[in-house]
């Protein structure tokens, strides 16, 4: 599939939303076949953990939101309402993101 790369390490890729919610925004993915997070926590090799994680604050530096901040998504199963059957973060910035979740009445 092509991609709008942004960022690419060994064990990690990241590249644009093709729908974005913000100005920035940015799907960090580990480049091995992981579903959810506790699989990749369990799982996956020490290096690709830190990799995955270190590429996620460079993706947010180079993209310019380190200093106004920024919101990471990452949604697990389908309680977390998880589209996409591979492990991926969305780093989203450039604007006010808002409340974190809507309070169930």
């Amino acid at each position: 599939i092509p991609c709008q790369k942004v960022h690419e390490t060994e064990h990690t890729l990241a590249f644009r939303d093709i729908n974005p919610a913000r100005p920035v925004h940015v799907l960090v993915i580990p480049k091995g076949a992981y579903i959810t997070w506790d699989e990749f926590a369990a799982t996956a090799s020490a290096a690709e953990q830190a990799d995955f994680v270190r590429a996620i604050g460079e993706v947010a530096r180079r993209e310019g939101v380190a200093g106004t901040g920024y919101r990471l998504l990452q949604n697990n199963g389908e309680h977390g309402h998880q589209e996409v059957p591979h492990l991926h973060v969305h780093v989203v910035g450039g604007a006010p993101a808002g409340p974190m979740l809507r309070r169930q009445q």
